[in-house]
Formats: structure tokens, C-alpha cells, sequence
């Protein structure tokens, strides 16, 4: 149950606030700055309205996950340090002498309160089960501070996304195999060590095969002895055991962290982890932001982060964004009626120069087609259309008499043998005709020139904040974290532009 009535904090030491905390302390600006109070709307519905006893409020909960993302601190060291700082008392709204919670109510906090509820297999949550709507509504709830104020009025967003790794490490199927044995073979011998014996020999190679083999023959030795079988706890890790086996053969990463996945820097640089899509303001607020697995090509969040931008009283009429966010799909957005805006981002050399084309052909204009290296004029040129909803570029392709490649002293290099010998070329649509003669213009250069602030949001977010390494396992561990940590730094970020504003 939460207190429907909000309860006066009697205590004879209250004065100690006003003399010992300043009152341009951050944790002080902040509870001056947030009503908190949507919190309590958000997650009433968790919570009994007519049964049990009275639990710690939502909001003082919340205040704790908050205190722990400003101070990169674990659950038993933020409840820790809440017991001594007369700050942190202040913010979490106690009298100076009241105890504290327990730090495991943090993590019911969290799975109980916070968390969506696990559906049956086929089932969706509903709108207000959705935690994901908290963190959101969060993040609105920073932006519409910083408008309150006057320190946002700009209409230009800059996109970008940053990854973080997991708190666990990516194994391969073989290495997640024979540690799940191990443990097996562990609780067995807490019974019964003279199993040893029966056992099969380990696997001397790492070939996932092996393992596979040697895995199912541990498990079915165990099936045969009764009464080692019917122990729970030798019960629950072969089951576990089993799982992983089914899940290894469509996988062949595997972890602890069941949502992590493999993503890409760059060729050479991979992580093994999560993806944030961040909408940063001129002023450095973040508007916008959207966690998913490491994965996630960034471009397709375009969109989201408009909405969720504009759902936050931002007039969004220019994006700023790397050659990521240049794709097809999303430049028709932006001119479309429900995106409406300017796209500042570079197309892909690809796209601008074309792809590498074979060297020696030239167009010849006056019989308008295309001559190879040895001077044969092409025979015949079609033009492939894409089908509806292919965002690739049509081609036109120039074909060649193959009886003359053939006999071609210039074939090396060029003709492979094949049934026919083109040469195609990629033909931009209007769009990208369109975006490249935007790019050219001293408009965009200027814009593109405010990109460099979301890199260094994201540093701030990484080296300050801990943002660099998921707390949590699990994509709502990772949502969570992300809209904590970016609650505070725009928090932060408002305050100091708040200070800059007064003194002009």
C-alpha cells in the first residue's frame, strides 16, 4: 500500500538543513527544480489500494536510483551513505535522524515496481504496465523543466547513438557449455563423488561438437542413477544444462546477459552489448532517447527519436546527423508531411561517387553508349527498376558481344568467361540528386559543424556517469540505467544554464 495522504515530517532537527546544506548544493537545486510527484502517478497501479502494510513511497524509491546514477554508486553504498549525508536525507525528503531502507528493497523496487510483468507467450503489456513509459516520461519530464525555464527554445536536434558493454562477457557456445557441466558436475559430487568414475572423459578440444557430445552423454549417466536424479538441486542444473544445449544450436554466442548482442564500431571493433539513440538540443539537453541490443543499425531510429522529441514540446524542424542517418527511407520522412523537417547528413561516398567502376570504359556521345577498353561499342543497354519497396537506386547496364570478348586480347582482368559482359551504372533518384545539392550548400556546412556536441554528451555520459558498462543485465536493466543517468546529466545541464542565464 502507498499513504494516500502525504505525511509532515515532524522532527526537531530540521533546522539542520537550512544551516548545514547550501542552497546552491545540486541535490537542493534539484528538489526545487522536479516535482516528483509523476512518479506516484506512474506507479500507483503496482501497488495493493487496499491491503498490506504501508510501503516505502514510489518516490523516495526512485530518488535512491537516482542518487546511485549521480554518484556511479551500488545499491549497498548509496543506502550506505544515505545514513550519514544530511544532503541525501534532504533530497529523499527524511528528517535527519530517520533511518534508512534495506538495500535489497532497492532491487524489489526495481523487478516489482518498475519492471513490466512477464507475460504468457503471445500476450503484449498494456500501456501503463510498460516501464518503458516511466523512463520516457522521465525524460520528458527534464525537457519540460528546461522549457519552464527558457534555457531550450532552439528547434534543431542532433541524432546519434553510443553503445555500451555488458556487464557480462560474450563466450563462445563451447566455452558456455563446458561451465554449465562443470557446474553439474559440482552439485553431483556435493552428493555422491564416487559419480567421478562413471562420468565420461572431459573434452580435450574446443570443438563445440565435442562438447555437444560429452554434454549429453554427463546428462544421460545421470538419468540412469535414480537417486541422484531426483535431487532438486541436481535436478535444476541439468535442466539448465539442457536449455543451454537447445539454445546453442541456434546461437553460437552465448551469456549471461540474455539480450546483449554483438555490435560494430567499426570493421575491426566489435562489442558485446547495447545501443543508445540519443536527441540532443543545440543547449546540449538530451530530448530523446531509445535503448536496444548492440546490433541495431542506427538509422532506423530516426523516426522515434522525432516523435519522442516533439511528444516533449520540441519544435523539431532540423536534424543534425552522421552519413548513418542519410538512408532512403529516412530522407523521404523528412520530407514527408508527418516528418517535416530539414536532414543535415552526408550521404555515403557510395551513393555520391558511385561505386568503383571498371577502368577503360568511356561513354561515347555521339553513338550514346558506352565503348570498353578495347574500343567495342556496347550492343544493346536496359534499365533495372527496383521492385516496390527495394530503397536501392536503379541501374542501367550496357551489355557486350561475348564473340568478341572472347577473342579479346584485353580479356584478362576483364571478361570472366560468362554468358553475357556488362557494364553497369547506378542512377540517383530524385532524392539523393536532391540531399547531394543540399550538402554542397554553406547552410548545411554550418549545421553540420554543431555536430561534434553529442560526442561529447556521449563522452560525459561514458567517463562521468559510468554509461560505458551496463549495471544490469538484460534490456530493461539498460533502459533503466539510460534513463536515470540522462535524467541527471540534463538535470545538471539545466542547472548550469539556469545560473548562466541569471547573471546576464
Amino acid at each position: 500500500m502507498i499513504e494516500r495522504q502525504s505525511s509532515f515530517i515532524l522532527s526537531p532537527y530540521m533546522e539542520l538543513y537550512d544551516k548545514l546544506i547550501p542552497k546552491d548544493h545540486f541535490l537542493r537545486r534539484m528538489s526545487d527544480l522536479v516535482d516528483f510527484s509523476f512518479i506516484e502517478e506512474a506507479l500507483h497501479h503496482r501497488y495493493c489500494n487496499n491491503n498490506g502494510r504501508n510501503a516505502v513511497h514510489p518516490v523516495r524509491m526512485f530518488k535512491y536510483l537516482l542518487l546511485k546514477q549521480i554518484h556511479n554508486l551500488s545499491d549497498v553504498d548509496v543506502v550506505e551513505r544515505s545514513r550519514t549525508d544530511l544532503a541525501y536525507k534532504y533530497f529523499l525528503g527524511m528528517a535527519p535522524e530517520e533511518d534508512v531502507i534495506h538495500p535489497s528493497s532497492l532491487t524489489k523496487f526495481r523487478k516489482l515496481r518498475i519492471e513490466p510483468p512477464k507475460k504468457e507467450e503471445g500476450e503484449e503489456n498494456s500501456p501503463e504496465e510498460s516501464g518503458s513509459n516511466l523512463l520516457d516520461l522521465l525524460i520528458q519530464q527534464s525537457v519540460e523543466i528546461a522549457i519552464e525555464n527558457g534555457v531550450i527554445e532552439d528547434d534543431t536536434i542532433i541524432v546519434d547513438a553510443t553503445h555500451s558493454s555488458s556487464r557480462y562477457c560474450a563466450k563462445s557456445a563451447d566455452e558456455f557449455l563446458k561451465e554449465k557441466a562443470k557446474l553439474l558436475r559440482k552439485t553431483v559430487y556435493q552428493f555422491n563423488e564416487g559419480m567421478k568414475e562413471k562420468f565420461p572423459e572431459k573434452p580435450t578440444l574446443d570443438d563445440v561438437k565435442e562438447t555437444r557430445a560429452y554434454c549429453e552423454a554427463l546428462l544421460k549417466t545421470i538419468q540412469e542413477e535414480t537417486s541422484i536424479k531426483a535431487l532438486p538441486a541436481v535436478q535444476e542444473k541439468c535442466n539448465l544444462l539442457e536449455e543451454v544445449l537447445a539454445d546453442c544450436e541456434e546461437a553460437d554466442i552465448q551469456s549471461e546477459d540474455p539480450d546483449a548482442r554483438i555490435g560494430h564500431k567499426s570493421q575491426d571493433h566489435a562489442f558485446f552489448g547495447y545501443k543508445t539513440h540519443l536527441a540532443l538540443s543545440i543547449n546540449r539537453i538530451i530530448t530523446a532517447h531509445t535503448v536496444t541490443t548492440g546490433e541495431k543499425n542506427d538509422g532506423k531510429y530516426l523516426p522515434t527519436l522525432v516523435q519522442k522529441s516533439r511528444s516533449a514540446g520540441i519544435k523539431v524542424n532540423t536534424v543534425i546527423g552522421d552519413r548513418a542517418y542519410s538512408g532512403t527511407e529516412n530522407l523521404k520522412y523528412a520530407d514527408s508531411e508527418e516528418g517535416n523537417f530539414q536532414l543535415v547528413s552526408r550521404l555515403h561516398p557510395v551513393i555520391t561517387n558511385g561505386k568503383e567502376q571498371e577502368k577503360g570504359f568511356v561513354f561515347n556521345k555521339d553513338a550514346d553508349t558506352y565503348a570498353c577498353p578495347a574500343g567495342h561499342l556496347s550492343t544493346k543497354k536496359k534499365i533495372k527498376k527496383r521492385k516496390e519497396g527495394d530503397n536501392r537506386n536503379t541501374q542501367l547496364s550496357y551489355y557486350f558481344d561475348v564473340k568478341k570478348c572472347q577473342v579479346c586480347p584485353l580479356q584478362e582482368g576483364c571478361y570472366k568467361g560468362t554468358k553475357t559482359k556488362s557494364y553497369s551504372l547506378t542512377l540517383k533518384s530524385t532524392t539523393h540528386l536532391k540531399q547531394e545539392a543540399f550538402q554542397e550548400t554553406e547552410l548545411f556546412q554550418t549545421l553540420a559543424r554543431e555536430r561534434y556536441m553529442i560526442e561529447a554528451k556521449n563522452s560525459e555520459l561514458k567517463n562521468r556517469h559510468g554509461y560505458d558498462k551496463a549495471t544490469n543485465s538484460g534490456l530493461f536493466g539498460m533502459c533503466l540505467q539510460s534513463a536515470a543517468t540522462i535524467f541527471v546529466v540534463n538535470l545538471k545541464r539545466i542547472v548550469k544554464l539556469i545560473d548562466e542565464k541569471s547573471k546576464k
